[in-house]
């Protein structure tokens, strides 16, 4: 039992040809059968069944289902949903358990959405491959000895392998776009501020997104029009009007698209296979009435530095609170209170999460602080006005989501900085602020997903998503 996309699912459910509760139950019983690919960190199958009957329930009634009446979801493992774990993939929180529901989970209650599980993630959604987690690595469905990209490797490898119709995840650099890459599916970052962050556990404050992975832009369209928009409980959430992103989505035609090509995008380095990937569906765009618009982006070289500097400050912070002290993981090799602190942290905390915090403290220590935040805060500015500027004159800015096709497990582990590059495409409109999205576009030549990023100006989640529908489509004809 698999669906193309929700509409598919949604119109057999409402014409009773099937139940909530068959739906619920065939995926349950794929996650079941497939758990040996460490895709789902916790499955929760009384609770979703019970959702299941309820909903049928709701339809025997005669009420009136909600909007995403019975879509079958995955949700990252940093996102709240009282009564069950959140571990952030982490030792340090490996017996917590949430005590309330992010703003995101609620609005997908109200809709009737039907959460399957909590997948996997790299730790405390700091990593580009999901091998940074105490759970261990995902394998890419495509070829298992591969990387399925992070942090939301689960997400998307839930959605890539039917194990999920939607999930949720998290980017702060490129944390939804790039596994969507790397698993051909689509993956939305929107605007900064457009979804509530509340109940999601921070890494870096001033990026941190909750995104969307599904199989289409319609699909991610139809949970975005459900969970975007102003939160009380957030004040970093946008007070901005929620479209209605379907009827958006109508009105892209590629006849006359402007999609702006930087020249950054295309560097000598990029992998040959991605490169001709790209370039053909960009001509096969071009034939069908798109125009391309050469653009330039000169301070791209500097987005690497900038975002780890800025992300890995705010991370030093956030993460300050997981002690031992309050909840989480207490280390038992503790002789006294700041015996406790360090030894608590130091067990619990991963690798990559223990750099990432004393960079961050370092880059905010004093005599650096100038040298290193201040200027790449400086930097940050320079980002948004380019990318203002450059789509002042487009409608889109398309290039690659990653620089190479996915990667072997282990391959990248021992060299931080290699494995940092893989978002170096992606970090840029997260550092502006502005949506963007990765559409599967092709494959190389070894049978592996490539992905193209789509980057819109502020707000116009619609515009985008329209494109990326077309985009994707223009692959069918």
């Amino acid at each position: 039992m698999q669906f193309s996309s929700y509409r598919d699912l949604r119109e057999k459910l409402l014409a009773r040809e099937m139940s909530c509760e068959a739906v619920v139950m065939a995926y349950l019983q794929r996650i079941e059968a497939t758990r040996d690919r460490n895709i789902y960190i916790s499955v929760f199958y009384d609770e979703a069944l019970r959702q299941a009957r309820s909903l049928d329930r709701k339809l025997d009634a005669g009420e009136t289902p909600g909007k995403l009446f019975g879509m079958p979801m995955a949700i990252k493992d940093n996102i709240s949903i009282e009564g069950t774990g959140l571990t952030c993939a982490s030792k340090i929180l490996s017996n917590y358990t949430a005590v309330y529901d992010a703003t995101v989970i609620r609005r997908l209650k109200e809709e009737d959405a039907v959460f399957l599980g909590k997948v996997n993630m790299d730790e405390f959604a700091m990593g580009s491959s999901n091998e940074n987690s105490s759970f261990g690595p995902v394998p890419n469905p495509y070829d298992s000895t591969k990387v399925p990209g992070g942090s939301s490797g689960g997400s998307a490898a839930a959605v890539a392998g039917d194990l999920a119709l939607v999930a949720l995840g998290s980017d702060t650099g490129g944390s939804v776009r790039q596994p969507a890459g790397f698993c051909n599916v689509v993956g939305l970052k929107p605007t900064y501020g457009r979804i509530s962050r509340y109940g999601v556990v921070a890494f870096g404050s001033s990026f941190d997104q909750i995104g969307i992975l599904s199989k289409n832009a319609d699909d991610a369209a139809a949970v975005l029009g459900v969970i975007a928009g102003n939160d009380g409980s957030d004040a970093t959430s946008s007070h901005n009007q929620v479209p209605d992103y379907g009827a958006e989505m109508e009105g892209v035609s590629l006849r006359g698209l402007k999609i702006g090509i930087p020249k950054e995008y295309f560097p000598e380095s990029l992998n040959s296979d991605v490169a001709s990937v790209i370039q053909e569906r960009l001509d096969l765009l071009r034939s069908l009435g798109a125009e391309m618009i050469p653009i330039t982006l000169p301070e791209s070289d500097y987005a690497i530095a900038a975002y780890y500097i800025l992300t890995t400050a705010e991370a030093s912070s956030n993460l300050a609170r997981f002690d031992g002290a309050r909840y989480g993981y207490r280390s038992e090799k503790s002789s006294d209170l700041s015996d406790m602190y360090v030894n608590s942290r130091t067990e619990g905390f991963g690798e990559e999460v223990k750099r990432r915090i004393m960079l961050g403290t370092y880059v905010l220590s004093a005599g650096y602080y100038d040298t290193y935040y201040k200027k790449a805060q400086q930097v940050r500015r320079v980002f948004l006005n380019r990318y203002r500027e450059a789509l002042a004159n487009v409608d889109v800015i398309a290039g690659p989501t990653s620089p190479f096709p996915p990667f072997g497990i282990g391959d990248k582990m021992d060299d931080p900085l290699e494995m940092y590059l893989a978002d170096v495409f992606t970090v840029p409109a997260s550092i502006a602020g502005i949506p963007a999205l990765s559409v599967p576009v092709g494959f190389d030549s070894s049978g592996l997903p490539v992905g193209m990023q789509l980057i819109g100006n502020f707000f116009e989640e619609g515009k985008l998503l329209g494109t990326a529908r077309a985009v994707q489509n223009a692959g069918k004809v």
